[in-house]
């Protein structure tokens, strides 16, 4: 059975992420941080982790960039989960006597305008992760609350929907990376997570980006990270896609000229988005 770290709880949408990406049975480690993730795997703890770098709404997660480079990750794969909210309480529990709601930051932003419309006078409670509030609300059983998560953690933990779909954008996505200690043979892969670094001069960047183009590698995401220590300079982070492979193998070589500094987080396939995942 294979091991997998995640930040959070059973019942989080990382916990979804692991599920639909590999098919057999799995044990999730539950994790309270994203370092922690990656300590788990350096310490051969786990042999695979999943981690949110990115959402349609709430952007990159910059700091995940930083720690998959401190730790030496390779990144194996990749998946979309689509991001659906609900409302949700203990049985018992009605719409109207909702005064309090418990979900996490970016969570409650993506369903701002359904709370501005029902819930404007509801105190908000921010910080804990979806699936930790729905616990909670379970253990607890407060009848004047309500938490905001997925259906898993509703149904893991006892709760009964209220509402379904109350995230203000019904095309919104997180994106999860797989992440090991060891990366994919690269025969078959048709995507690359890559970082480097150019000189500090006119020209630069473009000089580098222009070789994708000129090989038809596809910019599929670029992302400037600051460098800590070193003010005004980055390490830019560019998700490529290719279908040819030789292709890619000498855009590399020619990136390798011209960058001052190269890593390849991993190259894997490609992740599918399907917004009807539930």
């Amino acid at each position: 059975m294979k091991r997998i770290a995640i930040q959070g709880i059973a019942g989080s949408f990382h916990e979804d992420a692991a599920l639909k990406y590999f098919d057999d049975k799995i044990e999730v480690v539950e994790c309270k941080s994203f370092t922690s993730v990656c300590e788990l795997i350096d310490a051969d703890k786990v042999k695979f982790a999943v981690m949110a770098i990115e959402n349609s709404i709430a952007g990159s997660l910059l700091k995940n960039y930083q720690l998959i480079r401190d730790y030496h990750l390779r990144i194996i794969g990749e998946i979309y989960i689509h991001i659906q909210m609900n409302l949700m309480a203990i049985p018992g529990v009605q719409k109207k006597d909702i005064t309090e709601i418990y979900s996490h930051p970016i969570a409650i932003q993506q369903c701002v305008e359904y709370i501005e419309k029902y819930y404007p006078n509801a105190k908000l409670h921010e910080g804990m992760d979806t699936a930790a509030s729905a616990k909670m609300i379970s253990e607890d059983k407060p009848m004047n609350a309500a938490a905001i998560g997925n259906l898993r953690s509703a149904e893991l933990y006892g709760l009964e929907i209220l509402e379904t779909g109350i995230e203000s954008n019904k095309k919104n996505y997180t994106r999860f990376l797989i992440l090991s200690k060891h990366g994919n043979p690269t025969e078959g892969t048709n995507k690359a997570s890559i970082c480097f670094e150019v000189g500090h001069f006119y020209g630069a960047l473009a000089k580098v980006l222009n070789i994708f183009a000129d090989y038809k590698i596809n910019l599929n995401k670029i992302q400037s990270v600051p460098i800590l220590g070193k003010p005004n300079e980055y390490t830019i982070h560019v998700d490529i896609e290719w279908e040819d492979p030789e292709k890619y193998d000498k855009a590399i070589h020619q990136v390798l000229k011209s960058a001052s500094s190269l890593s390849i987080l991993g190259e894997y396939v490609r992740g599918e988005i399907n917004i009807q995942n539930h």
